[in-house]
């Protein structure tokens, strides 16, 4: 009888690795999504109803460009400013192009930047959007040419400007045409200031380098979504220079905002309202003002 019991063999099944391979294969791709800050697995359809915000920890999953314009302009307002315009390879560097073709293939963008104009609960403004898709939303000279354009049309029409960050600063690959967009991008911005014109900027993540150093930072409002990485210089290169250690949540737009570096931190559900909210205190003090 003991020997029965000890010798009893578990009724378990043993899947093998050819087995398991098969279940995934069963579960469709791209149904399920894995939070990057809290790790929980989420349905993608439920993630792109919440605006792609995890449910549970807040995080904000990176937005596109067309995903970002649905959500914040009124419907059928949009009308896009030089849709064409393309980079070149002004220091022929050996593989820019290829990775700005895959680029353009995997985005359906031709460019990091989306420029054009539209509405925002009746509000016309000049809109730009970056994506971080397009080699990592960094900053060459057609982002600098399209950001410059769109300003200049914003002055001729005497509208304010919102524009969206999400850059990994000046595109390498471009060298010193890349860094010369700096300079263009923020004078374009002083001339709008000077018109009296209202330039709202949204820092979204990432936003660093040449892009942080410049019009990210040159809004008459500066606001970003919860979490975003927001900084000119990694953390590890500050270190090493000041010979100090940086707190944990440095270069957070939570860190920045109670440091005075930004005006507010929006979810992403309330940021369509509060752009509205700033653009109808524009009109009203403008009207005031007429």
């Amino acid at each position: 009888m003991l020997k029965e019991i000890f010798n009893k063999k578990n009724r378990y099944a043993t899947l093998s690795s050819s087995d398991l391979a098969a279940r995934r294969e069963m579960i469709p791709e791209g149904i399920m999504t894995k939070c990057k800050n809290c790790g929980e697995l989420l349905l993608t359809k439920e993630l792109e109803k919440n605006l792609k915000v995890c449910p549970q920890c807040g995080y904000h999953f990176p937005f596109s460009a067309p995903e970002r314009l649905t959500l914040t302009l009124d419907e059928g307002s949009f009308v896009e400013y030089d849709a064409t315009m393309a980079s070149l390879n002004p220091l022929q560097n050996p593989d820019y192009m290829q990775k700005v073709e895959k680029s353009q293939a995997a985005s359906g963008l031709q460019e990091a930047i989306v420029t054009g104009e539209g509405t925002i609960s009746g509000n016309p403004v000049v809109i730009g959007v970056m994506d971080a898709r397009f080699i990592l939303g960094s900053m060459g000279s057609v982002v600098g040419e399209k950001i410059t354009r769109a300003v200049e049309r914003a002055i001729d029409k005497r509208w304010p400007v919102v524009l969206f960050c999400a850059s990994g600063g000046a595109r390498m690959q471009e060298g010193i045409f890349s860094l010369m967009q700096m300079a263009k991008t923020s004078a374009a911005f002083n001339r709008l200031s000077e018109a009296g014109l209202l330039y709202i900027s949204v820092l979204t993540n990432p936003t660093t380098g040449g892009v942080s150093a410049s019009f990210a930072m040159q809004g008459d409002f500066n606001i970003a979504e919860p979490g975003a990485y927001i900084a000119f210089a990694g953390a590890r290169v500050i270190e090493q220079t000041i010979r100090e250690k940086l707190p944990d949540d440095f270069q957070s737009a939570e860190f920045l905002v109670k440091h005075g570096m930004l005006d507010k931190v929006v979810p992403r559900k309330e940021l369509t309202q509060m752009l509205a909210s700033l653009l109808d205190l524009h009109k009203e003090a403008r009207l005031g003002v007429n």
